[in-house]
């Protein structure tokens, strides 16, 4: 058995099979929400269910362990993102959505800004579009 990466589901916001939690888990098909959103124009993605998954990762530069929230949009593309501020804003707005009774998929617009603490650097996040 492979012990120097492996992925954990921590959370997702649908019940999956067995069949969707190793589908969800692996990152080879799925897209990194930095390498679509190049231009400062958004990426507009209707969410089909969203999770957050912990990383052991023996192989990375850096940290070992580290966490990645992935996107599956009602087509069945996966995305993926580490940004914490992407994290925030989605579950906000997911958490509301439920909180009025609203469980289908939504539509979101995913951009780049300007970071105010780091000098040329950007981060991700999202809004209800």
């Amino acid at each position: 058995m492979r012990t120097d990466f492996k992925v954990t589901i921590d959370e997702c916001t649908k019940d999956l099979d067995v069949r969707e939690r190793i589908k969800l888990k692996d990152f080879t098909d799925a897209v990194s929400f930095d390498s679509l959103i190049t231009d400062g124009t958004p990426l507009t993605v209707e969410v089909d269910y969203i999770a957050q998954l912990s990383i052991h990762n023996e192989h990375s530069h850096g940290d070992h362990d580290y966490k990645k929230t992935m996107v599956v949009d009602t087509a069945g593309t996966k995305y993926h993102t580490g940004s914490s501020s992407f994290l925030n804003a989605i579950s906000d707005i997911r958490d509301e959505l439920m909180e009025a009774g609203e469980t289908g998929p939504f539509t979101i617009e995913v951009f780049k800004k300007p970071s105010n603490n780091y000098k040329d650097k950007s981060f991700i996040t999202c809004v209800l579009a």
